[in-house]
């Protein structure tokens, strides 16, 4: 399995290595360099082979908002987004409706 992962923070972080440790392929982008595989969303998801499932471990509100927009300008259709944050549900209903309209499929599995 391969899979990009967006936030590498405490929980985006640990998930990653504990993926990798299974003996999957993981890419990780993090706005902190240091933690970062790629240095940018498009480099991550240029990184990974169709179909690709990205997975979105960042905060709720703003910061979950402009990774799914910028997402949706980078995937292409019969790609997948999991948000594994905390958003509020009439977020991820938005979401899941922005991105099926370009064939992006969607879903909302909050992990903490």
């Amino acid at each position: 399995m391969e899979l990009g992962l967006v936030g590498l923070g405490k929980m985006g972080g640990n998930m990653r290595e504990r993926i990798r440790r299974a003996g999957h392929t993981v890419i990780g982008y993090d706005r902190n360099p240091d933690l970062a595989d790629v240095s940018s969303l498009k480099d991550l998801v240029d990184s990974l082979q169709g179909p690709r499932v990205v997975w979105v471990m960042v905060p709720a509100g703003a910061a979950t908002q402009s990774t799914i927009d910028e997402l949706g300008e980078l995937l292409s259709p019969g790609d997948i987004v999991v948000d594994g944050g905390n958003s509020r549900w009439t977020d991820d209903e938005k979401h899941a409706e922005e991105l099926g309209h370009k064939g992006i499929g969607f879903v909302d599995c909050g992990v903490s």
